[in-house]
């Protein structure tokens, strides 16, 4: 199951692994409202890593293909309930996608995603 995303990803340029460089990210805003959806998506994915044990999940995510939420939660102190409620925000936020498989759910990292928060991110320094 792929996650919707109600604000559009910026393209790929051809040839690359990631989404694009800063410069590139700086061009993608020809209009005030392109701009404005570029900058509320980064907020929103700076928002999601706001939290270190969403960090830690991001981190843990970035060594494995795909993970079940148990593995998650015997990754950190917190209990199910917690770690769900953050892999939500991060799915919320794009950064990770959740598939279902019977009765469990296996997330695994929009790499893709975080590329374009990187590019996103070094656009603004």
């Amino acid at each position: 199951m792929t996650i919707k995303q109600d604000i559009p990803r910026l393209p790929l340029s051809e040839g690359e692994d990631a989404c694009c460089s800063p410069a590139e990210v700086l061009r993608t805003g020809e209009t005030p409202e392109e701009l404005d959806a570029v900058q509320e998506r980064l907020a929103r994915m700076c928002k999601a890593l706001a939290h270190p044990a969403r960090v830690k999940i991001v981190r843990l995510l970035l060594t494995v293909e795909t993970c079940v939420c148990g593995d998650i939660v015997d990754s950190l102190p917190l209990a199910q309930s917690t770690v769900s409620q953050h892999l939500k925000v991060l799915k919320d936020a794009g950064l990770v996608l959740g598939t279902i498989d019977g009765p469990r759910t296996c997330y695994g990292l929009d790499r893709e995603a975080l590329a374009e928060f990187k590019a996103l991110a070094g656009a603004l320094l």
